[in-house]
C-alpha cells in the first residue's frame, strides 16, 4: 500500500506516493542530518537526472539503509 504526502518543492506544492518503509526511511535520513523531511525531499530532487522523483526517493532511501544498518 502507498502512502501519499505532499511537501513543497521551489515554492511548488507536490504529492508523492512511497510505501511507508520508504517513507521511514526517509524521515530517520532526515533526522540523521537534522533536516526537515521537506528538505531532504527538496536535495534529492535537485540531484537527480531523469529519474523519476519517486524513484530518486526510493534509491537515495536504500543507498542510505546499506551505509547504516540497524
Amino acid at each position: 500500500m502507498l502512502e501519499k504526502r505532499s511537501v513543497s518543492l521551489s515554492g511548488h506544492r507536490t504529492s508523492l506516493a512511497l510505501e511507508p518503509e520508504f517513507w521511514a526511511v526517509l524521515e530517520e535520513m532526515a533526522d540523521d542530518r537534522d533536516l526537515s523531511l521537506a528538505a531532504l525531499v527538496g536535495e534529492i530532487d535537485a540531484k537527480r537526472d531523469d529519474a523519476n522523483l519517486a524513484s530518486a526517493l526510493r534509491v537515495a532511501a536504500l543507498a542510505w539503509s546499506r551505509s547504516n544498518p540497524a
